[in-house]
């Protein structure tokens, strides 16, 4: 038995060379990212700035973070959160079609083929370039931003729901097959009520995805808490700054925890 254990210790798996190369590939790539960042120091008032910023957050505008009329935080913060919401749900309905015309297994290899070109296309820009291209055909506002991240979303989901769709076990849809269903049948009867839990916990993962793209996309007048943050530094106005900040952190805390929890339930 002894002898055995030896035999197969010595024929074991090694995987130096390749552990060897890895290493020796992401080296190459860090030395050949170098030269294309250079650091010129920190700005000359840069300590200042960080240290108004620490202040503004530990004496912040207690008038502006209580203030809930249209001009106060937590009416931004409401609006933030409702661009995200719309922005995901819209998303959210066109990614279905999308991600089942763009699965192998329910359309065939070919056809799925254009899907997955057209979900690539769309993730390839980010929702700030989305946010300057729809601010000149909607003008600037919160609807702009409901329109980016409702098309960046697609991107996501899209994408995700299909690696979803395509883990399936074949043999539902071939029996689905052999029972005469057509590919709308298989779709609502034999494949969503499998997909449903799946689905919705990707579709609350975006939305926490979206609550932080709303916030940036202020900064291009998609609405949202941005702007005014983006304003308020401009302006130097440290403790308005320090308001928005703890009104954008106490809003990425709480929907952080309700959708872990719901993503829990869940599960």
């Amino acid at each position: 038995m002894s002898t055995r254990i030896l035999e197969t210790y010595e024929n074991r798996p090694r995987y130096i060379k390749q552990a060897c190369f890895i290493v020796g590939v992401i080296l190459l790539i860090t030395a050949l990212s170098l030269p294309y960042v250079e650091f010129n120091g920190l700005v000359t008032n840069g300590f200042s700035i960080v240290n108004s910023i620490i202040q503004g957050m530990i004496a912040p505008n207690w008038e502006a973070l209580l203030n809930f009329t249209k001009e106060g935080i937590p009416y931004l913060v409401f609006e933030t959160v409702a661009i995200a919401f719309l922005g995901t749900f819209i998303g959210l309905v066109l990614s279905v079609p999308v991600a089942f015309l763009s699965s192998q297994n329910i359309v065939g290899r070919k056809f799925a083929t254009i899907g997955t070109f057209m979900i690539t296309v769309i993730r390839t820009f980010p929702p700030f370039v989305y946010g300057l291209m729809l601010i000149r055909v909607s003008g600037p506002g919160p609807f702009t931003g409901v329109l980016t991240l409702a098309i960046t979303s697609i991107g996501m989901i899209s994408k995700m729901f299909v690696e979803v769709i395509e883990d399936l076990d074949n043999g539902i849809i071939e029996s689905l097959d052999a029972a005469g269903c057509n590919t709308l049948q298989k779709i609502r009867y034999g494949i969503i009520p499998q997909l449903m839990g799946n689905f919705a916990s990707i579709s609350i993962y975006r939305f926490e995805i979206n609550v932080k793209n709303a916030s940036i996309l202020g900064l291009v007048g998609a609405g949202g808490i941005g702007a005014p943050l983006l304003f308020a530094m401009s302006g130097f106005r440290w403790a308005d700054a320090g308001a928005l900040l703890w009104g954008l952190i106490l809003l990425v805390v709480t929907v952080e925890a309700l959708s872990s929890w719901i993503r829990n339930k869940l599960g």
